[in-house]
């Protein structure tokens, strides 16, 4: 086993058995219908970095046709163009006139070849991007299904308003829900990780950060709470 690199099945094993936990402690819950989804989108970013990693075949098939046929017509237009004319006493206008046509074509043929060979990385940065918006969506998915838990409901001075949500949960089951989310937090980090991992492009890079600085920043949220609830237990011993 190499430590040096994410192993996505650990990661899946990692998210199922977090389902568990939850399905044991809140059977009927919104969070354990959540956790599963997260299981399902493990096991599809699993996939899709493993197809990332692998070459575009076909693409590359294409980007060498299109090289050897630009080198066949740059040989065959070599071979018919007048150029002895140009050297023995021809129109100077007219040689100088040719040149910049051949320079521009040349440029030109040069910038549209980039294009076509960095057309794979924009191929897969696109597939990534695709998952990383369902990757952000779940952790705001989350991050919904803790923010109405306030630990400040627990305590014997709080009074409800007559909208205030109905909170049964107990001071444990509570800190438990809110870990549970934390780790659900953490999992999607590590699934982002996993393209960065399979493709190395400053771009994915940066997107795989974007998500998991959001993952992490909403996750310092949910811990706050928890200290929260640990001062309360505290002060109520």
């Amino acid at each position: 086993m190499s430590y040096r690199s994410l192993d996505p099945q650990l990661i899946i094993d990692t998210a199922q058995r977090l389902e568990t936990r939850i399905a044991d402690r809140f059977p009927d819950s919104g969070l354990r219908k959540v956790s599963q989804e997260l299981v399902s989108l493990a096991r599809d970013i699993r996939q899709a970095a493993a197809e990332l990693e692998k070459p575009i075949l076909w693409l590359r098939v294409v980007v060498g046709l299109v090289i050897a046929a630009g080198a066949c017509m740059f040989l065959f237009v070599g071979t018919i163009l007048p150029f002895d004319r140009f050297s023995s006493g021809g129109d100077v206008v007219e040689s100088v006139q040719g040149i910049e046509a051949s320079l521009n074509t040349v440029i030109l043929a040069g910038l549209g070849l980039l294009a076509l060979v960095r057309a794979e990385v924009t191929i897969k940065r696109q597939r990534v991007f695709h998952e990383v918006h369902a990757l952000r969506s779940l952790i705001h998915v989350i991050d919904m299904h803790q923010l109405t838990k306030d630990p400040a409901a627990l305590s014997s001075s709080f009074k409800p308003a007559p909208h205030s949500p109905v909170r049964t949960m107990s001071r444990g089951d509570l800190l438990r829900y809110l870990d549970y989310c934390s780790e659900m937090l953490s999992i999607t980090g590590k699934l982002a990780a996993l393209f960065a991992q399979s493709v190395n492009d400053e771009v994915v890079i940066e997107a795989v950060n974007d998500v998991e600085n959001l993952g992490s920043n909403l996750s310092r949220k949910i811990w706050q709470k928890i200290t929260m609830l640990d001062a309360e237990s505290g002060r109520a011993g």
